[in-house]
């Protein structure tokens, strides 16, 4: 009798580990898929900011956990293109409606598209306190990868250049 409680409780946990693994895997391409679209406007406000090429290497180095952001232009460039998908108010924090929205057009589900907004909210009160604008963003931006890698959701640069590249 104990054998095959053993054996039920060996094939719910390889049951339940595959499910995880699966919506890891889903939150992944669910998140290549949203950086894809959020960087079809990379090259606009590049432009529009006059900011150098060196923005394109922080762009395609964001998902890597060991790549260091320090440049505020960063921040900058990040707010331009959250503003032509109109995913910032007025005051420049996240438009809670639209980028819920914008998550789901991109794959996500209402529970997900929730939790990557929750998420984004939390970044934006962690540095409420920062007042140079490009320089908030920068670091909301850092505190949403920190979170997208503790979910282990972040989609591999490989991944995300080939679909970057597809799109252009």
């Amino acid at each position: 009798m104990g054998d095959s409680r053993w054996h039920l409780f060996v094939s719910l946990s390889i049951f339940c580990l595959a499910l995880r693994v699966d919506r890891a895997s889903c939150s992944q391409d669910i998140m290549k898929k949203l950086t894809a679209g959020f960087s079809e406007a990379l090259e606009k406000c590049k432009n529009e900011l006059n900011v150098g090429d060196h923005i394109l290497q922080d762009f395609y180095n964001f998902w890597r956990e060991d790549y260091e952001l320090v440049n505020r232009e960063m921040g900058c460039v990040v707010m331009c293109m959250a503003s032509k998908f109109d995913l910032i108010n007025e005051e420049l924090k996240l438009h809670h409606g639209n980028a819920h929205q914008f998550a789901k057009t991109h794959g996500a589900d209402d529970t997900m598209a929730q939790q990557l907004v929750t998420m984004i909210h939390d970044c934006e009160k962690n540095h409420v306190s920062i007042a140079d604008d490009c320089s908030r963003v920068l670091e909301i931006s850092k505190c949403f990868r920190t979170k997208i890698h503790e979910l282990k959701w972040a989609p591999s640069m490989e991944v995300v250049l080939e679909e970057v590249m597809t799109e252009m």
